[in-house]
């Protein structure tokens, strides 16, 4: 009796589109029972093409297969940019950090240079415009930005080690209320944010200045 109904339901499962596989899974029978139950069911195309383009594995193989494409497409970018760039000098850095502050840094505090990012390569090419510049690191202060979930000595250390620093050079961080496992996007915020600071009045109006002239060049004709 308890086969009987098992084929009745797997013939109403059928008839709704389902493969053996999927119907198999759910009523716990072999692809041989359900073959000899479901031989005179065959799915129509357009139900072949539904299974075909809903079945897991295929859409994961799909998923690696597009992945491994764009992979591709981007190591080739990746190279054609190294190449093309090539070794920067102390002069490229030094252009770019300018770019790079007039893009994130803080331009309303005067006699005060500061970035502030979630990404340590952008707070690290700061760092080293800063030494570019002729600031000595010890005059560098470093104020970090977490949320109360995160852990203050290990996210110091964190910093510390990315950016080749003592801890001494930083400060009591600003702690957030919200937490980090709360964000719905977690992406760039793993470690907080990094506040890089530097207190001097002719640096801040050198950077003013230089950035008051590339401004200027590109808005000339």
């Amino acid at each position: 009796m308890t086969r009987f109904i098992d084929r009745e339901k797997a013939r109403i499962l059928r008839s709704e589109g389902r493969s053996y596989s999927e119907i198999g899974k759910m009523l716990g029978a072999s692809k041989s029972t359900l073959n000899g139950w479901l031989k005179d069911m065959p799915l129509s195309a357009e139900q072949m093409r539904e299974v075909r383009d809903l079945n897991p594995r295929r859409i994961e193989n799909f998923r690696k297969t597009m992945r491994t494409k764009r992979e591709k497409t981007m190591a080739v970018a990746y190279e054609k940019a190294r190449k093309e760039i090539g070794r920067l000098s102390r002069r490229d850095l030094f252009i770019a950090g300018i770019y790079l502050y007039w893009a994130e840094g803080t331009k309303s505090a005067r006699g005060r240079s500061e970035i502030a990012n979630t990404d340590p390569a952008v707070i690290k090419a700061f760092l080293q415009w800063l030494v570019v510049a002729g600031v000595p690191k010890d005059k560098i202060r470093i104020r970090l930005q977490l949320y109360k979930d995160m852990s203050i000595a290990s996210e110091t250390r964190f910093w510390s080690k990315i950016l080749n620093v003592p801890v001494r050079y930083f400060r009591k961080p600003a702690i957030k209320e919200s937490r980090l496992t709360g964000l719905t996007r977690k992406h760039g915020h793993g470690h907080g944010t990094c506040d890089l600071i530097f207190d001097n009045v002719p640096m801040w109006e050198y950077i003013t200045g230089a950035l008051k002239y590339i401004r200027e060049c590109h808005m000339r004709p």
